[in-house]
């Protein structure tokens, strides 16, 4: 009899397990159904014949799956694409460059995560060379593909022109860092064009107190500004170089160095005078609706740099 009532009580344990495994399969089975339903509800494209594919014939979309932490994120994708790109150029119609690629959207608290692949997508979709003019176009494909309020688009790259040296006349390449810097907050959109110049400057109180020249370097000025009207980068270089003590060029010979060298002595100026001049230039230009100016100097005789920076504010925006 307890032989018996020992069989029964583990057959009727093993019958529980059954049942207890039977439910968790099915659970399992409703989740890969409801996570399949939202692929396809998200207009995510049906595997392509030839791919390998999970048991249950579609691959597992991990990204699409429900956060539970409630935190939304504000930027996320991809950076450091290096891509082609063609750029405006004042003498030449047009310039091609390669440029740093960074591209992203806000990502809403309920999802775990973006899907990278796309933004590359969208970037390749216009072929193998990106005009800036379909930046807003790309910025409207990333909210679209990737279901995102905001969309952002950075473009770093280097922009040359030729320059002649001041006696010599010899001709040689100068490089400019430039960038992009593009956003979509659903139909509004926002561009920041950034320019990074280097230049040379002599300090003046160095001039004022020394018996025999005067400590000078290479600074760098970098100029953002938002516009309303084309505005070149060679307008921007140029209002930077004529700011500082002296420009650079990438040749030069003897009697170059000697005209530049002397010309910076006979126009000292100090990072503070540097980002003035710059910014009196910018209000000149109608085009400008706003600006971000920032020198940095590498300093010669000190083992720090010197800076400074001013922005304009939107109640201060005088550009009479």
């Amino acid at each position: 009899m307890l032989l018996l009532l020992i069989i029964i009580s583990i057959a009727k344990h093993y019958w529980q397990q059954a049942i207890l495994q039977s439910a968790n399969d099915r659970v399992c089975l409703i989740k890969q159904k409801l996570i399949i339903s939202a692929v396809e509800t998200s207009d995510t494209k049906k595997i392509e014949a030839g791919k390998k594919i999970s048991k249950s014939g579609a691959l597992v979309d991990t990204q699409n799956q429900k956060d539970e932490r409630c935190i939304p994120i504000d930027k996320v994708g991809v950076r450091g694409l290096r891509f082609p790109v063609q750029v405006r150029d004042r003498a030449r119609h047009h310039q091609d460059t390669i440029a740093s690629v960074g591209m992203y959207v806000d990502l809403p608290h309920e999802f775990k995560g973006t899907h990278m692949s796309r933004f590359v997508e969208v970037l390749s979709s216009h072929g193998n060379l990106v005009h800036v003019e379909i930046i807003p176009q790309i910025l409207q494909e990333m909210q679209s593909k990737l279901h995102a309020k905001n969309a952002h688009l950075e473009m770093e790259f280097p922009y040359f022109l030729e320059k002649a040296a001041p006696v010599t006349r010899k001709k040689s390449l100068m490089d400019y860092t430039v960038s992009f810097d593009a956003s979509a907050d659903g139909d509004d959109l926002d561009f920041v064009l950034k320019v990074v110049v280097p230049v040379t400057t002599l300090c003046p109180c160095s001039k004022a107190i020394s018996r025999y020249g005067a400590h000078n370097q290479r600074g760098e000025v970098t100029v953002a500004v938002r516009f309303n009207d084309i505005v070149w980068i060679e307008d921007l270089i140029e209002q930077v170089e004529s700011s500082a003590s002296s420009e650079l060029y990438a040749l030069l010979k003897r009697p170059d160095e000697k005209a530049v060298t002397e010309a910076a002595y006979e126009n000292p100026v100090f990072v503070e005078d540097l980002v003035r001049n710059v910014v009196m230039r910018l209000k000149a230009m109608p085009q400008v609706t706003w600006y971000r100016v920032e020198a940095e100097n590498f300093e010669s005789i000190h083992n720090h740099n010197a800076y400074a920076s001013i922005e304009a504010h939107s109640d201060s925006m005088d550009f009479v």
